[in-house]
């Protein structure tokens, strides 16, 4: 079965991701990284090209997207999706296979502390950010955690992490994905409890 993670920047869907993907054995995807794969090129600069996000989405972010769904072996993966992730082109993509779409929740004040930087090409940056940028990036946060809200009404679940470990944040998402699909899922989650 396919889990789809989203949520805003940031709030842990990669790192998440990966470790829920190793607990199932599962496969794991990132889109934004696949996108970069596919394409061979930095997703700021492929954005560049496009007047818009839902031109974007379309033209480049579905094409991966159906990649990873229908050309891959991915019947049992973890995918990672960018906040947009429940938008247009990608939404009427997931629509046509079978999985679950969980959205992620965090207090905007946890995610401002896995806060990351990139340049154009998607090279990490350090940053040290002043109380000005600290107030900035807050309150761009909180809108994105508005603004992407609305579309994340469309997942099938919703789990908030707020004061969660990373383990513990997976643990609930398990638990979560595993109510929602019942005995096939435990069933994946008991062989990997007893591998050697």
């Amino acid at each position: 079965m396919r889990i789809f993670l989203t949520g805003v920047s940031c709030i842990g869907k990669t790192t998440l991701g990966k470790i829920l993907a190793e607990r199932l054995q599962y496969s794991f995807f990132d889109l934004d990284e696949e996108i970069e794969l596919y394409f061979g090129e930095s997703i700021e600069r492929l954005r560049s090209r496009y007047l818009t996000g839902h031109s974007f989405r379309y033209e480049v972010g579905a094409i991966a997207l159906k990649d990873i769904i229908f050309k891959r072996n991915s019947s049992d993966s973890v995918i990672a999706l960018p906040p947009s992730g429940l938008k247009d082109a990608y939404s009427k993509t997931i629509k046509k296979v079978t999985g679950i779409v969980v959205a992620i929740t965090d207090a905007p004040e946890n995610i401002l502390k896995r806060i990351t930087f990139y340049d154009i090409d998607s090279k990490l940056i350090q940053k040290e950010l002043s109380d000005e940028e600290t107030a900035y990036h807050l309150k761009e946060i909180k809108k994105d955690i508005t603004y992407f809200g609305k579309t994340y009404k469309r997942a099938h679940v919703m789990v908030d992490i707020a004061g969660l470990s990373i383990e513990n944040s997976v643990s609930r998402i398990q638990d979560t994905v595993q109510s929602y699909f019942g005995d096939a899922f435990e069933r994946k989650y008991q062989e990997w409890k007893t591998r050697d």
